[in-house]
């Protein structure tokens, strides 16, 4: 066959599976279509994306066929329905979290004393927050040596498998029902004897939780959720039950514990004594004294007893001082009055007397009194709202440590 000849025929051929591959390619509109309705029920079902997965793709651009990922068990019937109220035929393949490849491990406890948790499964990735060890977590799905974790706070996010020690429900159920202490002295050390000037088995924070075995010589021996055992001081540790059992905080403990981290300074994403954001910073001050918050600003910002700080939509000094009690969370949006219902970007603790204590930069105490030598301009008038914890503990948003289910029941 001629050169020519077999170019020009080189070329029908492409044409046709051109034609072909057009023919076959859902029009535009029909997938616009299909994505907004995804979205929407998404929206519906998972307005939070750190506390629930919906994450939707079209398997390709030549079929309605589309792939679900999601946390929640009625997502994929809830977008099946919605399709079918549209006049669309559209086959939804779910897969529902916890992944079936774990099998029954399906929960995991921190090992080391802070985690990094990041947004995506790498140690180059953001990271979102921290787990102190002995934190009990449910197990979503494993990608390139990183677990995708629940924590108790709801949040979702990733970390590496090296971290947590990976169990099933009697395990589990075994951990919760065992003797165990809380480490209570702010940073230190365990040691692998009864002896300080021994070799050091890990750095320790406060809040870490272990299975206690014995005592030794001013010592308890513990055992690491990994099964490592080692030896910690007497004096910076107490019996986990007693700790979580106590009754709920009040605003002079909250601020004790939020003071013993005056000068630590600001980390994204970080919730201990190594480095706190200014919600991680919050939601350590609670979790010292048995409460769990929930993990960032804007989700902090929706739950408690809203306090009333406004004068004719002014956010009032008078009445803040009237109002505010010791121990109410502040709510800043670095927005304000650029545009309508800024986003919640920051928060601090109510000490009293205009004073509160933040991380910014480090953790350190401001105050919005104009006259007064603490005074700070910027979180004075980006401040937009206040919640008070305190008289909400035991609802499901504020939950003490010994009524949370992480903590307490494991669900069938």
């Amino acid at each position: 066959m001629m050169p020519f000849k077999k170019n020009i025929l080189c070329c029908l051929l492409i044409f046709a599976a051109s034609a072909v591959h057009a023919a076959n390619t859902l029009d535009s509109n029909l997938i616009n279509k299909i994505n907004s309705i995804a979205a929407g029920v998404g929206k519906t079902l998972a307005p939070d994306k750190r506390t629930a997965i919906f994450a939707y793709e079209l398997i390709d651009r030549s079929t309605t066929e589309l792939a679900l990922e999601t946390t929640l068990p009625t997502a994929a019937q809830a977008l099946r329905d919605a399709f079918q109220h549209a006049g669309l035929k559209v086959t939804v393949n779910s897969t529902v979290l916890p992944a079936v490849e774990l099998g029954n491990k399906v929960f995991g406890l921190v090992s080391i004393s802070v985690t990094n948790n990041r947004k995506n499964p790498g140690h180059s990735a953001e990271m979102m927050t921290q787990m102190l060890m002995g934190t009990p977590v449910q197990l979503l799905k494993k990608e390139r040596g990183y677990y995708l974790v629940r924590s108790p706070d709801g949040y979702i996010s990733w970390v590496d498998n090296g971290a947590i020690a990976i169990i099933d429900a009697t395990a589990m159920q075994d951990w919760k029902n065992a003797k165990k202490l809380v480490y209570t002295a702010d940073y230190g050390f365990s040691y692998s004897s009864a002896d300080d000037k021994s070799l050091r088995v890990s750095d320790l924070v406060s809040g870490a939780v272990f299975k206690v075995l014995g005592k030794e010589k001013g010592f308890y021996k513990v055992a690491y959720p990994d099964e490592r055992i080692a030896y910690v001081s007497v004096k910076d540790a107490t019996d986990y039950q007693t700790w979580a059992a106590r009754p709920n905080p009040n605003a002079a403990q909250i601020l004790k514990s939020a003071k013993t981290l005056m000068g630590v300074p600001y980390l994204w994403g970080g919730t201990s004594v190594k480095g706190v954001d200014c919600s991680g910073f919050t939601k350590t001050s609670y979790f010292l004294n048995g409460i769990i918050l929930p993990r960032d600003a804007s989700q902090q910002a929706l739950v408690g007893k809203a306090v009333d700080i406004y004068e004719a939509d002014t956010v009032n000094l008078a009445k803040c001082l009237k109002n505010l009690q010791p121990g109410d969370l502040l709510f800043f949006a670095a927005n304000k009055g650029k545009m309508p219902n800024p986003r919640v970007t920051h928060t601090a603790i109510y000490m009293g007397n205009g004073q509160f204590i933040q991380s910014a930069g480090m953790v350190r105490i401001n105050s919005f009194d104009p006259a007064a030598a603490d005074y700070e301009a910027y979180h004075s008038k980006t401040f937009v709202s206040a919640r008070r914890m305190l008289n909400a503990i035991g609802s499901p948003e504020i939950s003490r440590i010994d009524q949370h289910e992480f903590y307490t029941t494991i669900k069938p």
